[in-house]
């Protein structure tokens, strides 16, 4: 017989740990994270190759939540370097966080810090680098040649003027942004990569939530009004995401952070599971009853529940209730579809792109850098040394990760890890970015259902969000739990708001999905009863 109430968390990402965080923090209500693989951090976990460490996808720590930034520096303090550690200063509902008032870590727990890191990013195109986001500066403009440049100018000109079409498409929200010619040359070909179809087949919805904020107009103003102001801070609350100069990085990867979080709940109480698959939610009316999940031997296991939180993919979600679900609602949850992801680490002793490498003619300033070039299917490269020099066993080499977009029925997805390394080598060689002689180690990373899709039957979505949210102690949460593009910290913000709702008794579950739905959302402040106002990022990650 339980005497705790019991909370069933489904998946160990940053979504299901952050819940299982706030509820350790300020509850009796005990959480049981049920996770289908051996690792923690979910999309946001950092792979360990020989030493050489990799971040799936990229993941900068950056928030325009103080709630969130906080969150973050109670778990890993900055490291307490230089003047960047004197200017974080950010204020929740709990207590003032300042690093003027921060202790030295614990010299047992020395890489149990944040980096305080620079952010550069930029596109490859025409075999040349352009800043992004892209702003027509005299640079910008040399690179694309005069009737290029005319072409895009112009076209952004009438698209400054007037709004071109109405919205239906991602297509019609980047050209009425960016203008036909501008979203042609630097948008198109990689925004296919990344989903497969063309973006006129892609909802508006993607831009809305994830660019919104961003034009060239506001890249072309904070380039001016950095070139007169002085280092930013961290705070960086009026900069569009895209645009920020500085975020925190954990000395060891995302994934670091989230070991750490799932060590302080383990500590407190909680427990999590590993290589639990979950196969069936019980049901009783409008209440989930409990969670059944087997383990990687094949045992099943009935786990009793009072609340549940699911960060599985909705599509599965639905599948594993044994409640009589509506022909629709089971259709539009089939026809929900997800983009998955490859990454391919690569060691090399340099890179080989003449007049644009540092340190000897080693390595680029970037963390990541946006492949649009149509020849190659690579999407994007990560260089890892750029986001913390801790990710590689040999900082003198040089540790990247390229990264591929398909469907697990695709070739691509079925290619052998020898296979996927050798297309890896050759396209990068091809666009002049490394040589094949440099390579000194490579491994291949697989990630299904990465990215939910605003495609398929995405637009009969509310009907499937209302029926889930029927069952009264089911919480849908983060990026797959949602079927909501989310990034790190609205996938936590998503979680934080669930447990605020339980502990303040509030049924209405709308407060969760309109989180990154606009840009200012309010805050529940929990015991003081206020809101406060609060702009949460929308870049891509």
């Amino acid at each position: 017989m339980r005497d705790a109430r019991q909370a069933l968390i489904i998946g160990a990402g940053p979504a299901g740990l952050t819940a299982a965080f706030e509820l350790v923090k300020r509850s009796d209500i005990v959480p049981v994270v049920l996770e289908m693989s051996q690792e923690l951090g979910g999309l946001s976990r950092t792979a360990n190759y020989k030493g050489n460490r990799i971040d799936i996808g990229g993941h900068r720590f950056f928030s325009k939540s103080d709630r969130v930034m906080n969150w973050w520096l109670e778990v890993m303090p900055t490291e307490m370097t230089g003047d960047a550690a004197t200017q974080i200063s950010y204020q929740n509902s709990r207590r003032s966080i300042s690093t003027n008032d921060m202790t030295a870590p614990d010299p047992e727990k020395q890489d149990r810090v944040m980096l305080v890191r620079n952010r550069r990013s930029r596109i490859y195109f025409l075999r040349k680098f352009f800043d992004y986001p892209i702003s027509l500066s005299g640079a910008t403009l040399s690179k694309l040649g005069l009737v290029r440049a005319f072409k895009i100018g112009l076209s952004y000109l009438k698209a400054a003027l007037r709004q071109i079409k109405p919205e239906k498409s991602l297509e019609d929200f980047l050209i009425n942004r960016f203008g036909r010619q501008l979203y042609l040359t630097f948008f198109k070909s990689y925004t296919e990569k990344v989903w497969g179809v063309p973006c006129n087949e892609i909802s508006a919805e993607w831009g809305a939530q994830r660019i919104k904020g961003l034009s060239v107009a506001k890249a072309i103003a904070h380039v001016f009004k950095k070139a007169f102001t002085a280092g930013s801070g961290l705070r960086q609350k009026q900069v569009e995401t895209s645009l920020i100069e500085r975020f925190l990085y954990p000395k060891l990867g995302p994934g670091q952070l989230w070991e750490y979080v799932a060590e302080d709940v383990t500590a407190q109480g909680g427990r999590i599971h590993k290589g639990y698959t979950v196969k069936r939610l019980l049901t009783a009316g409008t209440q989930i009853t409990a969670v059944g999940a087997t383990d990687e031997q094949g045992n099943y296991r009935v786990f009793p529940a009072d609340y549940v939180f699911s960060t599985m993919p909705m599509q599965d979600l639905v599948r594993a209730l044994d409640a009589p679900v509506p022909a629709r609602i089971r259709d539009i949850s089939e026809g929900l579809t997800y983009r998955d992801f490859i990454t391919v680490g690569m060691l090399l002793n340099k890179l080989q792109i003449k007049g644009e490498t540092e340190t000897g003619n080693r390595l680029l300033r970037d963390n990541w850098i946006y492949i649009q070039e149509p020849d190659v299917l690579v999407g994007r490269m990560q260089i890892f040394n750029n986001w913390s020099p801790y990710m590689l066993a040999d900082p003198d080499k040089v540790w990247i990760g390229l990264e591929y977009f398909c469907y697990e029925t695709d070739e691509l997805w079925r290619k052998s890890d020898q296979d996927m390394i050798s297309l890896a080598a050759e396209e990068m060689e091809r666009i002049g970015i490394i040589s094949k002689s440099e390579i000194l180690d490579a491994t291949v990373i697989r990630v299904p259902k990465t990215y939910p899709a605003y495609f398929g039957t995405y637009d009969q979505f509310p009907a499937l969000r209302e029926y889930l949210d029927q069952f009264e102690n089911l919480f849908l949460v983060g990026r797959n739990g949602m079927h909501k593009y989310n990034n790190q910290d609205h996938s936590m913000l998503t979680a934080m708001t669930a447990v605020d709702n339980i502990l303040e008794g509030r049924t209405d579950k709308s407060n969760i999905w309109a989180v990154n739905t606009e840009q200012e959302y309010h805050e529940s402040k929990g015991d003081t009863a206020k809101s406060e106002k609060t702009e949460v990022s929308v870049a891509a990650s």
